[in-house]
């Protein structure tokens, strides 16, 4: 065999062999791409995504779409062949698996995780609409979450309200780790609450609660790698009560983002006219009670969907404008946001078409 063939021959059965093996070598790696993009104005699998009962409500016209991120699971191992392609491909990014599934999380502990996230940012998002609008919403704080084989496991349960610690009033969940971490290790702590099954009863009879318990439990120290401080191992969280009924009807979705652009659908939903004025809007953001926004993971994903289905304008976390600004699809105005305030303001300029103004990222 003359020797550039068997030349040739070689290199040819070394390039197939490496091209074999990035087929099978696993690499610690995901991929995030940009996913479905929904009008919370609109319909999604044939009913409305928002539904406000016991209130008036107004037509709406024009788009609020939330906007989200396909990412593969937990469970998949991205080879090496579809790393390199990933990091070329311009729609595609890839990270490191650690990045989305931290401390080894499980796909089904990843997919709870992101179900209670977006619960609550529905939650928020309600409360921020209606606090914008000044209609009265009723909050408490109350037990969200018991870790398992801690001092509050089988004293304190889920929905469970705490009405003090140590005979101090709780009135925001910040408050209960200030009041237990007063104590060193290893002392007792008093919660007085309302036990959910009373709570959900009142509720139920719309009457104040009229049970409350108190319960004590002897702190331990925190694993935190950080300072040893005393905890009772829950966490807190917020509840309400609506004056009238809002239901957010949208499956397989999970994770917090979606908060802006719902609280958005709510306002436009529950005032007169067009929030919108008939433009095609997208975004994204956390949103708190108080309708802080705050930044999200895979903007740059975000931004290609929503301009992929035709958004003209993009209502974007202030703390999240420096990653979109660097590859913003052609035809999309990227808006800065810190609060629904500044989303209502935005929007204001754009339905009037005086948008000089507008506060733009990278401005």
């Amino acid at each position: 065999m003359p020797r550039r063939t068997a030349t040739m021959l070689a290199s040819t059965l070394m390039l197939i062999a490496l091209l074999c093996a990035g087929v099978f070598i696993p690499v610690p790696y995901a991929e995030m791409s940009p996913g479905p993009t929904v009008n919370t104005l609109g319909d999604h699998d044939g009913e409305p995504v928002l539904q406000i009962t016991g209130k008036k409500t107004y037509a709406t016209d024009g788009h609020l779409n939330m906007t989200t991120v396909r990412v593969t699971s937990a469970d998949y191992r991205m080879n090496l062949v579809e790393a390199v392609y990933g990091w070329l491909a311009h729609d595609n990014k890839v990270v490191s698996h650690e990045t989305l599934y931290p401390d080894g999380k499980t796909e089904e502990q990843s997919t709870q995780e992101n179900a209670e996230e977006f619960s609550q940012s529905q939650e928020s998002a309600k409360v921020a609409a209606l606090k914008q609008l000044d209609v009265p919403v009723k909050s408490w704080v109350i037990v969200s979450t018991v870790v398992k084989d801690s001092p509050a496991e089988g004293k304190l349960h889920a929905g469970d309200v705490i009405k003090a610690v140590d005979g101090t009033a709780v009135k925001e969940p910040a408050d209960v780790a200030k009041l237990v971490t007063k104590h060193k290790p290893g002392q007792d702590v008093r919660f007085t609450i309302v036990p959910a099954k009373e709570q959900a009863a009142a509720e139920k009879e719309k009457r104040t609660p009229t049970r409350t318990q108190d319960i004590s439990m002897t702190t331990t120290m925190s694993d935190d790698t950080g300072e040893k401080r005393a905890i009772v191992g829950i966490s807190a969280g917020t509840d309400h009560t609506f004056p009238f009924t809002i239901d957010i009807k949208l499956a397989d979705v999970g994770g917090p983002s979606a908060g802006l652009m719902f609280a958005l659908g709510i306002y436009d939903k529950l005032t007169p006219g067009s929030l919108t004025g008939g433009k095609f809007v997208a975004g994204t953001g956390t949103i708190d009670d108080a309708g802080k926004v705050g930044p999200i993971g895979g903007i740059e994903m975000k931004i290609v969907g929503a301009r992929a289905k035709g958004a003209q304008y993009f209502l974007t976390p202030a703390d999240n404008c420096a990653a979109a600004v660097k590859d913003t699809p052609d035809g999309l105005t990227l808006i800065k946001v810190g609060t629904i305030k500044d989303a209502l303001g935005a929007l204001e300029d754009i339905r009037s078409g005086d948008t000089a103004d507008l506060p733009k990222c990278g401005k």
